[in-house]
């Protein structure tokens, strides 16, 4: 059975452009407030790192204060805090991890900062806080492709990862070929209700190694199938096509993947797991293999604290601290 800290925790979230908090009583989520920035950058057609920073500091005391507020849950009862801390981007990090700072010191509380993509190997355990290891997880967002088979919680191994674009990426840039907007998991997502994935065949690129994604060459393809289809091209068959040739190679990669380590239950976390299509595809995959397939809720896909709490609460209760010097990091291994 998992251990999970027992008292009330409040997990931040601020690596990219998504100001969080979230309030847990061990497994069990009292609340989860996200204020997103997609409004801010939709504008510029991706994340600019210097205006997620400044709306970070202007959302996350609101954005805390509410998720406080949602939880019943006081701050003088709070009894520990969770901050992600790495990977992501500097300035935004920053932002949250000097308020859990902050907080924790000012109240001698405990202080766990979490790997981003621990969260999301962790999201899970919101649909099933006795799911134990080991499981392969598959995180897919704007940043992050890889493939991660889970020994244990706290114990990773990374199988496979993106050779070039994320998928999110992948859906960004060929949505903008497509004059869809952004962010294009979402775009792509409703443009292609309707339509015909088979109707343009679209690359599906090889790798050196079966657990590693490429998404080289897609948005060129893409560009060239609007030039040459011109007036011509079909919308909804040419979104459809577009998600089906991303959502292929990750569907199949990770089920096959699973069968190669002797896994049973495959993870799919990560902003891009609220693809529809994605978590139809790999449903089906794992079904005809015997492969118990677990997604999170669609409010847990997206970046979100409720996650980082839940890694937190689980690394709290194995005794875990981080000191008052807590970095933050771009980038660092799982």
């Amino acid at each position: 059975m998992n251990a999970f800290f027992s008292g009330p925790l409040l997990a931040l979230e601020t690596s990219c452009d998504e100001t969080a908090a979230a309030v847990l009583v061990g497994s069990e989520i009292k609340s989860s407030v996200v204020a997103s920035q997609i409004e801010l950058h939709g504008k510029w057609g991706g994340v600019v790192p210097e205006a997620a920073a400044r709306a970070h500091v202007e959302a996350l005391l609101p954005t805390m204060d509410t998720a406080l507020a949602d939880s019943g849950i006081g701050l003088e009862a709070i009894e520990a805090v969770a901050v992600t801390n790495r990977p992501g981007l500097i300035g935004a990090l920053s932002v949250g991890v000097s308020a859990a700072k902050a907080l924790a010191f000012r109240r001698n509380l405990p202080l766990i900062g979490v790997h981003h993509i621990e969260g999301h190997v962790c999201s899970p355990l919101a649909v099933d806080s006795a799911l134990e290891p080991p499981s392969l997880a598959l995180i897919v967002s704007g940043g992050h492709t890889e493939l991660v088979r889970v020994e244990a919680w706290g114990k990773y191994v990374v199988l496979g990862e993106t050779l070039d674009d994320a998928a999110g990426e992948a859906f960004d840039k060929g949505a903008r070929v497509l004059g869809l907007g952004y962010p294009g998991g979402v775009a792509v997502q409703a443009a292609a209700v309707g339509g015909d994935p088979l109707r343009y065949a679209l690359p599906q690129s090889a790798t050196d190694r079966p657990t590693n994604f490429s998404f080289s060459g897609l948005k060129t393809a893409v560009a060239r199938l609007v030039e040459r289809e011109g007036p011509k091209l079909n919308a909804a068959d040419a979104a459809a096509s577009l998600q089906h040739a991303i959502v292929e190679v990750l569907a199949t990669k990770t089920v096959a993947a699973a069968e190669a380590e002797s896994l049973r239950t495959i993870v799919v976390a990560g902003g891009v797991s609220a693809n529809l299509a994605l978590r139809t595809r790999v449903a089906e995959l794992g079904l005809r293999s015997g492969v118990r397939v677990i997604v999170p809720p669609l409010p847990l896909c997206t970046d979100n604290a409720a996650m980082i709490g839940l890694a937190g609460s689980l690394r709290l209760a194995r005794g875990e601290r981080s000191g008052f010097d807590l970095d933050v990091l771009s980038s660092e291994p799982l």
